[in-house]
């Protein structure tokens, strides 16, 4: 059984709230590895001690402000998964887990999709919200 870890998270997410920098330069497409935390039920958590997975960056909403596709290498069908490879991996992007994050949250660039996966990604989303 998996021991959920909140107060760990709490403690990251008020660390990174504090921090002070510039936002790095991001572009649509690329993806990166962010905290997305530890969260409810079925929605992704991150891993390791940063709460991390990779997302796709899908749109900037405003400096520093973005919104972002978590990704998983669990290969999963339905009109909520867009499938891609990554460096030879194949990778979903999980659509239904959509959502805005601060530049604060980013970590490291990992690196950025085929122009024809991001397209793939694009479409797939027009028609699971459209």
């Amino acid at each position: 059984m998996y021991i959920k870890k909140f107060l760990e998270w709490i403690g990251l997410k008020e660390r990174l709230d504090s921090i002070i920098h510039k936002a790095p330069y991001v572009s649509e497409g690329e993806i990166w590895w962010a905290s997305i935390g530890e969260n409810v039920g079925a929605e992704l958590s991150g891993k390791s001690e940063y709460f991390s997975r990779p997302v796709i960056i899908f749109r900037k909403l405003a400096h520093g402000f973005y919104l972002v596709i978590p990704t998983t290498t669990k290969i999963k069908s339905g009109t909520w998964y867009v499938k891609f490879r990554e460096k030879d991996i194949e990778v979903c992007a999980c659509l239904h887990q959509l959502r805005s994050i601060d530049y604060r949250r980013l970590h490291r660039r990992l690196g950025e999709l085929e122009h024809v996966d991001f397209e793939q990604i694009r479409v797939g989303f027009r028609n699971l919200y459209h």
